[in-house]
Protein backbone atom coordinates (compact mmCIF):
# COMPACT_ATOMS: atom_id res chain seq x y z
CA UNK A 1 0.00 0.00 0.00
CA UNK A 2 1.01 3.61 -0.49
CA UNK A 3 2.17 5.41 2.64
CA UNK A 4 0.52 8.52 4.03
CA UNK A 5 1.25 10.94 6.86
CA UNK A 6 -1.43 12.77 8.85
CA UNK A 7 -0.96 16.20 10.44
CA UNK A 8 -3.58 17.36 12.96
CA UNK A 9 -3.45 21.05 13.91
CA UNK A 10 -4.57 21.89 17.44
CA UNK A 11 -4.31 25.68 17.63
CA UNK A 12 -5.03 26.28 21.32
CA UNK A 13 -2.38 27.70 23.64
CA UNK A 14 -2.13 29.36 27.06
CA UNK A 15 -0.44 32.46 25.67
CA UNK A 16 1.12 33.26 22.31
CA UNK A 17 4.89 33.64 22.41
CA UNK A 18 6.32 36.92 21.20
CA UNK A 19 7.91 35.35 18.10
CA UNK A 20 5.07 32.99 17.15
CA UNK A 21 3.65 33.20 13.62
CA UNK A 22 1.81 29.88 13.78
CA UNK A 23 -1.96 29.76 13.65
CA UNK A 24 -2.77 29.60 17.35
CA UNK A 25 -5.26 31.13 19.75
CA UNK A 26 -4.75 31.94 23.42
CA UNK A 27 -7.36 30.43 25.70
CA UNK A 28 -8.83 27.08 26.67
CA UNK A 29 -12.57 27.33 25.98
CA UNK A 30 -13.77 23.72 26.39
CA UNK A 31 -16.84 24.21 24.20
CA UNK A 32 -14.73 25.66 21.40
CA UNK A 33 -12.31 22.74 21.70
CA UNK A 34 -15.15 20.23 21.60
CA UNK A 35 -16.67 21.83 18.50
CA UNK A 36 -13.27 21.99 16.82
CA UNK A 37 -12.54 18.32 17.48
CA UNK A 38 -15.98 17.40 16.11
CA UNK A 39 -15.13 19.15 12.84
CA UNK A 40 -11.73 17.43 12.76
CA UNK A 41 -13.36 14.02 13.21
CA UNK A 42 -15.83 14.79 10.43
CA UNK A 43 -13.03 15.79 8.03
CA UNK A 44 -11.01 12.70 8.91
CA UNK A 45 -14.02 10.54 8.10
CA UNK A 46 -14.72 12.30 4.81
CA UNK A 47 -11.14 11.92 3.60
CA UNK A 48 -10.80 8.24 4.44
CA UNK A 49 -12.67 7.05 1.33
CA UNK A 50 -10.15 8.85 -0.89
CA UNK A 51 -7.27 7.11 0.87
CA UNK A 52 -8.39 3.49 0.62
CA UNK A 53 -5.12 2.51 -1.07
CA UNK A 54 -2.99 4.15 1.62
CA UNK A 55 -1.83 3.09 5.04
CA UNK A 56 -0.74 5.68 7.59
CA UNK A 57 2.83 5.42 8.84
CA UNK A 58 3.07 8.78 10.67
CA UNK A 59 0.65 10.97 12.63
CA UNK A 60 1.66 14.36 14.04
CA UNK A 61 -0.34 16.52 16.47
CA UNK A 62 1.00 20.08 16.24
CA UNK A 63 -0.08 23.45 17.51
CA UNK A 64 -0.56 25.60 19.38
CA UNK A 65 -0.22 23.34 22.38
CA UNK A 66 -1.89 19.98 21.71
CA UNK A 67 -1.61 18.98 25.37
CA UNK A 68 -4.09 21.73 26.34
CA UNK A 69 -6.78 19.56 24.76
CA UNK A 70 -8.79 17.62 27.38
CA UNK A 71 -7.71 13.99 27.28
CA UNK A 72 -11.27 12.94 26.42
CA UNK A 73 -11.10 15.05 23.24
CA UNK A 74 -7.68 13.63 22.39
CA UNK A 75 -9.15 10.14 22.75
CA UNK A 76 -12.01 11.12 20.43
CA UNK A 77 -9.51 12.27 17.82
CA UNK A 78 -7.40 9.13 18.06
CA UNK A 79 -10.57 7.07 17.88
CA UNK A 80 -11.54 8.74 14.60
CA UNK A 81 -8.07 8.25 13.14
CA UNK A 82 -8.05 4.56 14.05
CA UNK A 83 -11.61 4.09 12.81
CA UNK A 84 -11.17 5.70 9.41
CA UNK A 85 -7.53 5.02 8.51
CA UNK A 86 -5.35 1.93 8.49
CA UNK A 87 -2.37 2.62 10.75
CA UNK A 88 0.84 0.65 10.30
CA UNK A 89 1.89 -1.41 13.32
CA UNK A 90 5.02 0.70 13.70
CA UNK A 91 3.24 4.00 13.00
CA UNK A 92 5.08 6.98 14.48
CA UNK A 93 2.51 9.03 16.43
CA UNK A 94 3.94 12.33 17.68
CA UNK A 95 2.52 15.11 19.79
CA UNK A 96 3.95 18.48 20.61
CA UNK A 97 3.86 19.45 24.28
CA UNK A 98 4.76 22.59 26.18
CA UNK A 99 6.27 22.28 29.67
CA UNK A 100 3.78 22.44 32.55
CA UNK A 101 0.76 21.71 30.32
CA UNK A 102 0.63 17.95 30.95
CA UNK A 103 1.18 15.91 34.11
CA UNK A 104 2.15 12.26 34.54
CA UNK A 105 -1.47 11.09 34.36
CA UNK A 106 -2.19 13.01 31.14
CA UNK A 107 1.01 11.81 29.47
CA UNK A 108 0.28 8.26 30.56
CA UNK A 109 -3.13 8.49 28.89
CA UNK A 110 -1.50 9.79 25.69
CA UNK A 111 0.94 6.91 25.70
CA UNK A 112 -1.83 4.39 26.35
CA UNK A 113 -3.85 5.60 23.35
CA UNK A 114 -0.87 5.10 21.03
CA UNK A 115 1.12 8.35 21.04
CA UNK A 116 4.73 7.13 21.04
CA UNK A 117 6.79 10.26 20.40
CA UNK A 118 6.74 13.53 22.36
CA UNK A 119 8.23 16.85 21.22
CA UNK A 120 8.67 19.21 24.17
CA UNK A 121 9.14 22.93 23.49
CA UNK A 122 11.92 24.08 25.81
CA UNK A 123 13.62 26.80 23.67
CA UNK A 124 16.13 27.73 26.42
CA UNK A 125 17.33 26.59 29.84
CA UNK A 126 17.92 30.24 30.82
CA UNK A 127 15.08 31.91 32.74
CA UNK A 128 15.86 35.43 31.44
CA UNK A 129 15.83 34.20 27.86
CA UNK A 130 12.53 32.37 28.37
CA UNK A 131 10.91 35.55 29.70
CA UNK A 132 12.41 37.60 26.86
CA UNK A 133 10.64 35.49 24.22
CA UNK A 134 7.35 35.30 26.12
CA UNK A 135 7.51 31.70 27.31
CA UNK A 136 5.44 31.06 30.44
CA UNK A 137 7.35 28.04 31.77
CA UNK A 138 10.66 27.63 33.59
CA UNK A 139 13.50 25.21 32.92
CA UNK A 140 12.40 23.30 36.03
CA UNK A 141 8.95 22.91 34.43
CA UNK A 142 10.61 21.38 31.37
CA UNK A 143 12.59 18.91 33.49
CA UNK A 144 9.42 17.93 35.38
CA UNK A 145 7.52 17.36 32.13
CA UNK A 146 10.45 15.43 30.65
CA UNK A 147 10.69 13.15 33.70
CA UNK A 148 6.91 12.67 33.72
CA UNK A 149 7.06 11.62 30.06
CA UNK A 150 9.77 9.09 30.84
CA UNK A 151 7.80 7.63 33.74
CA UNK A 152 4.71 7.51 31.48
CA UNK A 153 6.60 5.22 29.12
CA UNK A 154 7.84 7.57 26.39
CA UNK A 155 11.14 6.30 24.99
CA UNK A 156 11.22 8.73 22.05
CA UNK A 157 11.40 12.35 23.22
CA UNK A 158 12.51 15.45 21.32
CA UNK A 159 13.49 18.80 22.84
CA UNK A 160 13.10 22.03 20.85
CA UNK A 161 15.70 24.80 21.30
CA UNK A 162 16.16 28.29 19.85
CA UNK A 163 19.24 30.41 19.24
CA UNK A 164 19.72 34.04 18.25
CA UNK A 165 17.11 35.17 20.81
CA UNK A 166 17.13 38.26 23.09
CA UNK A 167 19.34 38.06 26.20
CA UNK A 168 21.23 35.10 24.72
CA UNK A 169 25.01 34.77 24.52
CA UNK A 170 27.18 32.04 23.09
CA UNK A 171 28.00 30.91 26.64
CA UNK A 172 24.36 30.80 27.74
CA UNK A 173 23.43 28.81 24.63
CA UNK A 174 26.26 26.38 25.36
CA UNK A 175 24.89 25.92 28.89
CA UNK A 176 21.45 25.19 27.45
CA UNK A 177 22.95 22.59 25.13
CA UNK A 178 24.86 21.00 28.03
CA UNK A 179 21.73 20.87 30.21
CA UNK A 180 19.62 19.23 27.51
CA UNK A 181 22.31 16.78 26.43
CA UNK A 182 22.65 15.63 30.05
CA UNK A 183 18.98 14.53 29.99
CA UNK A 184 19.65 12.34 26.94
CA UNK A 185 16.54 12.94 24.81
CA UNK A 186 16.52 10.88 21.62
CA UNK A 187 16.11 13.94 19.40
CA UNK A 188 16.97 17.65 19.58
CA UNK A 189 15.84 20.45 17.26
CA UNK A 190 17.55 23.86 17.27
CA UNK A 191 16.01 26.73 15.30
CA UNK A 192 17.33 30.21 14.68
CA UNK A 193 14.93 33.01 15.63
CA UNK A 194 13.05 34.50 12.68
CA UNK A 195 11.30 37.83 13.13
CA UNK A 196 7.94 37.52 11.36
CA UNK A 197 5.60 40.35 10.41
CA UNK A 198 2.42 40.49 12.45
CA UNK A 199 4.02 39.12 15.61
CA UNK A 200 4.89 41.15 18.73
CA UNK A 201 8.57 40.76 17.83
CA UNK A 202 7.76 41.98 14.33
CA UNK A 203 6.32 45.16 15.82
CA UNK A 204 9.31 45.47 18.18
CA UNK A 205 11.87 44.82 15.45
CA UNK A 206 13.64 48.19 15.73
CA UNK A 207 14.01 48.01 19.51
CA UNK A 208 14.98 44.35 19.90
CA UNK A 209 18.53 43.69 21.03
CA UNK A 210 19.58 40.42 19.41
CA UNK A 211 22.86 38.56 18.96
CA UNK A 212 24.57 39.81 15.81
CA UNK A 213 24.89 37.64 12.72
CA UNK A 214 28.43 36.53 13.59
CA UNK A 215 27.29 35.42 17.05
CA UNK A 216 24.29 33.61 15.57
CA UNK A 217 26.63 31.81 13.15
CA UNK A 218 28.89 30.83 16.05
CA UNK A 219 25.85 29.50 17.93
CA UNK A 220 24.80 27.42 14.94
CA UNK A 221 28.26 25.93 14.54
CA UNK A 222 28.54 25.34 18.30
CA UNK A 223 25.22 23.52 18.24
CA UNK A 224 26.39 21.14 15.52
CA UNK A 225 29.71 20.55 17.27
CA UNK A 226 28.18 19.90 20.71
CA UNK A 227 25.34 17.68 19.55
CA UNK A 228 27.39 15.63 17.13
CA UNK A 229 30.06 15.29 19.82
CA UNK A 230 27.37 13.89 22.12
CA UNK A 231 26.37 11.22 19.62
CA UNK A 232 23.52 12.98 17.82
CA UNK A 233 23.43 12.65 14.04
CA UNK A 234 22.59 15.84 12.17
CA UNK A 235 20.14 14.81 9.46
CA UNK A 236 18.57 18.17 8.54
CA UNK A 237 19.43 21.86 8.89
CA UNK A 238 17.94 22.12 12.38
CA UNK A 239 17.46 18.52 13.51
CA UNK A 240 19.67 16.03 15.33
CA UNK A 241 18.86 12.50 16.47
CA UNK A 242 20.33 9.35 17.89
CA UNK A 243 20.36 6.49 15.39
CA UNK A 244 16.84 5.39 14.52
CA UNK A 245 15.14 8.43 16.07
CA UNK A 246 14.94 10.95 13.22
CA UNK A 247 11.42 12.37 12.89
CA UNK A 248 9.82 10.14 10.29
CA UNK A 249 6.91 12.54 9.86
CA UNK A 250 9.05 15.59 9.14
CA UNK A 251 11.20 13.56 6.76
CA UNK A 252 8.03 13.06 4.69
CA UNK A 253 7.92 16.81 4.02
CA UNK A 254 11.55 16.96 2.94
CA UNK A 255 11.31 13.82 0.78
CA UNK A 256 8.22 15.09 -1.04
CA UNK A 257 5.98 12.28 0.23
CA UNK A 258 2.20 12.49 0.61
CA UNK A 259 0.54 13.82 3.75
CA UNK A 260 -2.86 15.22 4.72
CA UNK A 261 -3.29 18.16 7.08
CA UNK A 262 -6.46 18.56 9.14
CA UNK A 263 -7.56 21.72 10.94
CA UNK A 264 -7.09 25.46 10.53
CA UNK A 265 -4.02 26.52 8.52
CA UNK A 266 -3.05 22.88 7.88
CA UNK A 267 -1.24 22.11 4.61
CA UNK A 268 -1.47 18.94 2.53
CA UNK A 269 0.31 17.30 -0.38
CA UNK A 270 -1.78 14.59 -2.00
CA UNK A 271 -2.36 13.39 -5.55
CA UNK A 272 0.20 15.79 -7.06
CA UNK A 273 -1.62 18.76 -5.48
CA UNK A 274 -0.77 21.10 -2.63
CA UNK A 275 -3.64 22.62 -0.70
CA UNK A 276 -4.11 24.48 2.56
CA UNK A 277 -6.89 25.48 4.93
CA UNK A 278 -7.52 29.06 5.97
CA UNK A 279 -6.79 30.35 9.47
CA UNK A 280 -10.45 31.16 10.26
CA UNK A 281 -11.39 28.82 13.11
CA UNK A 282 -15.02 29.98 13.26
CA UNK A 283 -15.56 29.27 9.57
CA UNK A 284 -13.85 25.90 10.00
CA UNK A 285 -16.13 24.87 12.87
CA UNK A 286 -19.25 26.03 10.96
CA UNK A 287 -18.37 23.59 8.21
CA UNK A 288 -17.53 26.16 5.55
CA UNK A 289 -15.23 25.26 2.66
CA UNK A 290 -12.08 26.87 4.02
CA UNK A 291 -9.53 25.77 1.44
CA UNK A 292 -7.33 28.84 0.95
CA UNK A 293 -4.97 27.31 -1.60
CA UNK A 294 -5.27 24.43 -4.03
CA UNK A 295 -2.93 23.94 -6.93
CA UNK A 296 -1.55 21.14 -9.03
CA UNK A 297 2.23 20.90 -8.93
CA UNK A 298 3.64 21.16 -12.46
CA UNK A 299 6.73 19.14 -13.48
CA UNK A 300 9.04 22.21 -13.31
CA UNK A 301 7.66 23.08 -9.85
CA UNK A 302 8.16 19.50 -8.70
CA UNK A 303 11.80 19.61 -9.82
CA UNK A 304 12.40 22.90 -7.99
CA UNK A 305 10.68 21.62 -4.84
CA UNK A 306 12.77 18.46 -4.96
CA UNK A 307 16.02 20.43 -4.93
CA UNK A 308 14.82 22.91 -2.31
CA UNK A 309 13.59 20.22 0.09
CA UNK A 310 16.33 17.62 -0.41
CA UNK A 311 19.02 20.22 0.15
CA UNK A 312 17.62 20.75 3.67
CA UNK A 313 18.82 17.23 4.46
CA UNK A 314 22.44 16.42 5.17
CA UNK A 315 22.29 13.72 2.48
CA UNK A 316 21.37 16.40 -0.08
CA UNK A 317 20.53 15.59 -3.69
CA UNK A 318 21.38 12.17 -5.09
CA UNK A 319 22.30 12.79 -8.75
CA UNK A 320 21.13 9.33 -9.85
CA UNK A 321 17.75 9.69 -8.17
CA UNK A 322 17.36 13.17 -9.68
CA UNK A 323 18.07 11.77 -13.16
CA UNK A 324 15.61 8.89 -12.66
CA UNK A 325 12.83 11.22 -11.51
CA UNK A 326 13.24 14.11 -13.93
CA UNK A 327 15.40 12.78 -16.79
CA UNK A 328 17.73 15.73 -16.19
CA UNK A 329 21.40 15.94 -15.23
CA UNK A 330 21.66 17.77 -11.90
CA UNK A 331 25.22 18.97 -12.46
CA UNK A 332 24.45 20.18 -15.97
CA UNK A 333 21.52 22.21 -14.64
CA UNK A 334 23.14 23.74 -11.57
CA UNK A 335 26.93 23.37 -11.63
CA UNK A 336 27.56 26.83 -13.12
CA UNK A 337 25.99 28.52 -10.09
CA UNK A 338 27.08 25.91 -7.56
CA UNK A 339 30.78 25.92 -8.49
CA UNK A 340 31.45 29.19 -6.68
CA UNK A 341 29.79 27.92 -3.51
CA UNK A 342 31.75 24.66 -3.76
CA UNK A 343 35.03 26.59 -3.99
CA UNK A 344 34.06 28.67 -0.94
CA UNK A 345 33.27 25.53 1.07
CA UNK A 346 29.53 26.16 1.41
CA UNK A 347 28.51 23.24 -0.82
CA UNK A 348 30.07 19.78 -1.24
CA UNK A 349 29.63 17.74 -4.40
CA UNK A 350 31.13 14.26 -4.29
CA UNK A 351 30.32 10.61 -4.93
CA UNK A 352 27.18 11.43 -6.89
CA UNK A 353 25.68 13.76 -4.28
CA UNK A 354 25.47 17.50 -3.68
CA UNK A 355 24.87 18.77 -0.15
CA UNK A 356 25.58 21.70 2.17
CA UNK A 357 28.51 21.88 4.54
CA UNK A 358 27.77 23.01 8.10
CA UNK A 359 28.64 26.60 7.27
CA UNK A 360 26.65 26.31 4.05
CA UNK A 361 23.52 25.32 5.96
CA UNK A 362 23.66 28.63 7.83
CA UNK A 363 23.26 30.56 4.56
CA UNK A 364 21.29 27.87 2.71
CA UNK A 365 18.24 30.06 2.09
CA UNK A 366 20.37 32.59 0.23
CA UNK A 367 22.19 29.92 -1.80
CA UNK A 368 18.99 28.10 -2.76
CA UNK A 369 17.35 31.38 -3.77
CA UNK A 370 20.33 32.06 -6.00
CA UNK A 371 20.63 28.68 -7.72
CA UNK A 372 16.86 28.26 -8.13
CA UNK A 373 16.38 31.85 -9.36
CA UNK A 374 13.93 32.88 -6.66
CA UNK A 375 13.19 36.59 -6.48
Amino acid sequence: MKKLGLYIHLPFCVQKCLYCDFCSFAGSDRELMRAYVSRLCRDIGEWSARCAEHSVDTVYFGGGTPTLLPISEFERLMGAINRYFKLDKDCEISSECNPATADREYLGALRKMGVNRLSIGLQSANENELRAIGRIHSYADFVDTYNSARSAGFDNISADLMYGIPEQSIKSFERTLDEVISLEPEHISAYGLKIEEGTPFGRMRDSLILPNEDSEYDMYMLCSECLEGAGYNKYEISNFAHKGYASRHNIKYWMGEEYLGFGVSAHSYFGECRFANSRDIDAYIRGADICSENRHISPPEKLTEYVMLRMRLTCGVDHGDFKARFDEDFEALYSKKLDGYVKQGFVISEQGRTFFSDKGFFVSNYILSDILDFE
